[in-house]
Formats: structure tokens, C-alpha cells, sequence
């Protein structure tokens, strides 16, 4: 049903009411009132020319809406990830569609955004508004009048607006050149009419040339990308439960994958607050080695082919980039390690800072990665897919090495300063020796005898050290680290990866819900009530323990549950909700969140 926008506080939307749109490099997020606060040009983790998600004031938006008060209606295109948002008014009634599009060919060479605004019903003023800004930068923005079509730059980056229809209100300007005299926005007004229609086209590059697009080839180029979405909708397979959340949720992954690489990034945001009293804000927009593992299985498991095959290449350069003291936890989306972490001036979402680039993960020792990358190649061979003789020697170097570092400290899966030894992280090299056994007996890794025989006896170690050191018979409930008496809920993977689906992990289960549960969420570890939201994984990891463990019907009314109330209208996921306002918290759309959801679906469907 329609319902009013909800009013900014200092400018700034919830963070649940944002949708996301994407072309396979870049996403723009559009709040309920048509104003798009966050467009990184071209690239996901290009220059933020639109990021007034951080920055009211300085960050850039786009916006777009009736002059008069008005109600929104939106909705995804079936199978796309196209928005479509309905603006009704005491005039009249607006329809505007959202696309960043495709070429003929695919993927455009040059980011581009093509809003259309169709009369429905009555006539309606609109206006629009295109402010850059300089978010992350210090190069500024400069606006040129090429006597065709304004140019504006900032830095390496170039962005052209056209349009058709649109009432463009340009301030008089004298000659050719820069015009920082009067500022680098675009604006105007028009008036719809039943069945008139009008397209705002903005086009950006980094480092080349730029083309001004047609608005009378723009316009088209949005059903094209309808119909490139839904072509690819048309090859999901999906048979189970859930169907319209595990497509959403599988769409949503696709708007992470950035495809001139094969990487997919964590989330499309950096700095997003996962709480409102502590400083913990940080940087997504990179490749992690987990969550591309995560998607890997996803993608494998509704008969899609490009994506795990470009997320597989990609992995393997990470695997390439490994030392003998660990490997790379994640990377940046073109495969290359990042420089640190770096502060800038902007003042966060609802001036909850710090804004910054770089994540201070880089250089860890986390030995769940052992885990994540052969089980990403478990998944692939499974699938039918062959591996080449480089990468067969690399995962048995990988495995080679789990044996030696599992007795390891190590930063944990949730990238703690203090390395200790966290109980999944052993369960994770228990995992990496299971699935590197396993491609062992399928005949895609050649080992020796005495080598398998190590495998198999550091695997038995693991499951020991677990049984003594991981597991708190006071407590019923597998620890969070040697001697420790806290809980962590990543534990809850290993009911997946297969390393107990018993007694324990059902104690497990119903210790985490009791200590870290609120209603069907769960905060990730001990003590996280007073820092940071509830962990949205995290939920959806307690749906496919419990169906491991045999507790189907809870399993299903949690995720019945959860799918209810967790994404927001049009699907959408954040890192995090907050107790108590269900509002979200962290930065977003968030993979992780959403593989959840997909792994949750599929366990019940295998076991159901």
C-alpha cells in the first residue's frame, strides 16, 4: 500500500528504507522519496561523487520527486534489480523507473543512470536536482560548458547529464570553460501528464573519455536491462521454499559481483554505523575470501555457471597472493591488497563518524580461509567443473599448511585484535582437511598416501583439541576460545560444514539463543549488547543449524519469522538490526546477510 516517505532526521533516510540498483560495477541507493545519497562512479569503490549517505552537506545526491506533498509505492521489477517507484499526489500520479543499464552488447564500458518518469494520472510538477559532491576526495568538483552538454569533474573522474523532456534550468553563463563561479549542480522542473514521459540520463567514466548519451537510445536501454535481468532470472533454479526471498536475496548478490573482475564485494557502503553510541564503522567495499565462498555454494546451487567461475578465478589470485604466514582475508575488487585504513573529513551517517577507506583486517591471521578456499573448490568440482594442474598443487599446499597452523592463535572470523585460539577457527581446519579429503577421492587433488594419511590424522587432532579445549560442559555450549566462558555464534557453521550435527550443537544452539538471542535474532558474541546491533547472519545461521540438528519445525518457523521481518520492503538486507526499533545498522546491502538467507533456505530443503 502506498505510504508517506519518512521524514529525514538532519537530511539523512533510514537506512531500512533504501533500495539498490546495479550494473555488475557500481550501486546507487535510492531512499523512499526518490533521492539517490549513494552512487560511487563508475565502480563500487570508485569516487564518491554521490555519498550524501555520509554527508548531507558535502556528499552529492540525486534527486527526484514531486514539488507537492506525496505517498511512494515501490517494487522491483519481477526478477530484476530495477526499481519502480509510484509517486501519488493531490495532482496526480508519477511512476519513476530506476535502471543502471546495459548496453547492447552487455555491460556498458561507462557507468550510466537512466531515470524515467511517466504520467500515470492527472498532472504532477516535478522537480530534480544532480549535486556532486567530494565525499572521500580532495580534488574538488569543477563544472564545464562544452557548448553541447555540461561536463563535471573531479579528479579522474568525468560525469555528462542529458535528458529528454526534463527542464533543464541552466543559470547564464558567459564562454567556454570552467564554471566554478557558480557551482557544479544541474537542476530543473517539468510537469507530467497521463502517458507523457521523461528520461534523466547520467553518464560517468574514470581515467577515459566520455560519451554523452542519447536520451532517445537511454530511454530503451532500460528495457533492455529488464529484459537481461529477467533472462538471467529465467536460469535460476529454485525449487524450494521461499522462492520470491531466495531470489531477492540471489539478485542482491549479483549487485555485489563486480564483474569486470569476478570478485564480490562484502557491501556496496563503507562506514555505516553498526552502533549509535560506539565507534565501530567500517569499510565493505572489498572482496572477502569467505563470503565469495559463501556465494560460490549459492550460485552452484540454483545452476548458475559465469558467476562461480569468475568467483573461482578471482579466488585463486587471492590464493596466489598467500604467504607461508596466512592468506589474504580479503583483497580490493580488482585482486590487489589494500594500503591501510584512511579517515576523511565527512561526518557520517546522522554524524555518526568516522568516515573511512582501507579495513585494518588486511594482514591477519585467520585460518578459517583454509576452510573457505577449498571448500570453494569442493563446491566447483562437485558441480563438474575441472581443475587445472596449478590449482590442484595450490590446494594441496592449502591443506599442507592447515595441518601445520591449526595449532595456531589466530584473529577469529569476526577479525578480533587479540589472537587467541577461537574455537570455529579450529572447526574451520577440521572443514579444510575435510573437503581437501574429499577432492581427494573424487581424483581432482593427487597426494600421496603418507599425505592423506596426515590429513586424516591432523583431522582427528582438531576434532580432540575441540573435544577438550571447545566444548563447556557447565555451560552446554561449544566456547568461544580456549578457556574462555563466552559464546560465539559462528560456531553455528559447522553444523553445515558437517562437523557436529549432534547432541552438543543442539545445546549449542539453545545456549545461544538463551544468552545473545532477542526474539529470532542473535547478537554474534558475548558482551556484543553493548556495542552493536543484533548480527543479521547470525539468525539466518541458527535456521540452518537447527535444521542440521534435526529440529526441522523450528528451523522453519524461524525462517518464516525472519523473512518477515528481517529485509525491508523491496527485500533488501543491512549487516545488522537494532534491538528494539528493528532499524538497520552496518553497511549494506550486505552479502553476508543475504548468503544467510540462501544457505538457510537451501539446508531445509536438502533435509527436508
Amino acid at each position: 500500500m502506498p505510504g508517506p516517505a519518512e521524514p529525514r532526521v538532519g537530511g539523512y533516510a533510514d537506512l531500512r528504507g533504501y533500495g539498490a540498483i546495479g550494473d555488475g560495477r557500481t550501486v546507487a541507493l535510492i531512499a523512499r522519496d526518490g533521492r539517490i545519497d549513494w552512487l560511487p562512479v563508475p565502480g563500487i569503490a570508485s569516487r564518491l561523487l554521490f555519498g550524501a549517505l555520509l554527508d548531507e552537506e558535502c556528499g552529492g545526491r540525486i534527486e527526484l520527486h514531486p514539488e507537492e506533498p506525496f505517498t511512494t509505492e515501490r517494487s522491483y521489477v519481477d526478477g530484476t534489480n530495477v526499481l519502480r517507484t509510484r509517486f501519488t499526489t493531490a495532482s496526480g500520479v508519477v511512476e519513476v523507473t530506476d535502471a543502471l543499464v546495459t548496453g547492447i552488447a552487455g555491460r556498458l564500458p561507462w557507468m550510466q543512470l537512466v531515470r524515467r518518469v511517466q504520467g500515470v494520472a492527472g498532472s504532477v510538477a516535478m522537480r530534480w536536482l544532480v549535486a556532486p559532491g567530494d565525499l572521500l576526495g580532495d580534488e574538488g568538483v569543477t563544472r564545464f560548458d562544452t557548448g553541447t552538454v555540461p561536463l563535471i569533474r573531479s579528479g579522474l573522474t568525468n560525469i555528462t547529464l542529458t535528458g529528454s523532456d526534463i527542464g533543464r534550468e541552466d543559470p547564464v553563463h558567459p564562454g567556454n570553460g570552467p564554471a566554478t563561479d557558480w557551482g557544479p549542480d544541474f537542476r530543473g522542473a517539468f510537469s507530467t501528464s497521463p502517458g507523457s514521459r521523461h528520461v534523466l540520463c547520467l553518464a560517468g567514466t574514470e581515467d577515459e573519455p566520455i560519451r554523452a548519451p542519447d536520451p532517445v537510445i537511454a530511454d530503451p536501454s532500460i528495457d533492455r536491462t529488464l529484459h537481461g535481468w529477467q533472462t538471467w532470472a529465467e536460469a535460476f533454479t529454485w525449487d524450494g521454499p521461499w522462492p520470491e526471498q531466495v531470489l531477492r536475496s540471489t539478485l542482491a548478490l549479483k549487485l555485489l559481483l563486480f564483474s569486470p573482475s569476478g570478485a564480490i564485494a562484502a557491501a556496496a557502503t563503507t562506514s555505516l554505523p553498526e552502533s549509535r553510541t560506539v565507534d565501530k564503522n567500517w569499510d565493505y567495499r572489498y572482496a572477502w575470501v569467505r563470503d565469495l565462498s559463501y556465494s560460490v555454494d549459492a550460485f552452484l546451487r540454483f545452476g548458475l555457471r559465469e558467476e562461480p567461475h569468475a568467483a573461482v578465478a578471482w579466488a585463486l589470485k587471492a590464493l596466489k597472493r598467500s604467504t607461508e604466514d596466512g592468506i589474504a582475508v580479503f583483497l580490493d575488487l580488482e585482486g590487489d591488497p589494500t594500503d591501510g585504513v584512511h579517515r576523511h573529513r565527512a561526518e557520517g551517517w546522522r554524524g555518526l563518524g568516522p568516515v573511512v577507506s582501507g579495513n585494518a583486517a588486511s594482514g591477519q591471521l585467520q585460518l578459517g580461509v583454509f576452510a573457505d578456499l577449498i571448500s570453494i573448490m569442493r563446491a566447483y568440482t562437485a558441480d563438474g567443473n575441472l581443475l587445472d594442474g596449478a590449482s590442484s598443487d595450490l590446494l594441496v599446499d592449502l591443506a599442507d599448511r592447515a595441518c601445520r597452523s591449526w595449532p595456531r592463535k589466530d584473529s577469529g572470523m569476526w577479525e578480533l585484535p587479540v589472537e587467541r585460539h577461537y574455537v570455529s577457527s579450529k572447526m574451520g581446519c577440521w572443514q579444510a582437511l575435510d573437503a581437501a579429503c574429499s577432492l581427494n577421492d573424487m581424483g581432482y587433488v593427487l597426494v600421496s598416501k603418507r599425505t592423506r594419511r596426515r590429513w586424516e590424522k591432523n583431522k582427528r587432532l582438531i576434532r580432540a583439541w575441540v573435544d577438550k579445549h571447545g566444548w563447556d560442559e557447565r555451560r552446554g555450549a561449544y566456547r568461544m576460545w580456549k578457556g574462555s566462558r563466552e559464546l560465539d555464534a559462528s560456531v553455528l557453521l559447522h553444523t553445515v560444514s558437517g562437523f557436529d550435527r549432534g547432541e552438543r550443537m543442539s545445546r549449542t544452539i539453545d545456549a545461544l539463543r538463551g544468552e545473545l538471542g532477542r526474539g529470532p535474532l542473535l547478537y554474534r558474541y558475548s558482551g556484543m549488547e553493548r556495542e552493536e546491533g543484533t548480527f543479521v547472519a547470525c539468525a539466518f545461521w541458527t535456521v540452518s543449524a537447527l535444521a542440521c540438528v534435526g529440529r526441522l519445525d523450528e528451523a522453519r518457523q524461524l525462517m518464516d519469522e525472519l523473512v518477515a521481518t528481517v529485509p525491508n520492503d523491496v527485500g533488501i538486507m543491512a549487516e545488522m538490526v537494532e534491538e528494539g526499533t528493528g532499524e538497520f545498522l552496518g553497511n549494506l546491502p550486505q552479502a553476508l546477510s543475504h548468503l544467510a538467507l540462501v544457505q538457510a533456505a537451501s539446508v531445509i530443503r536438502e533435509l527436508s
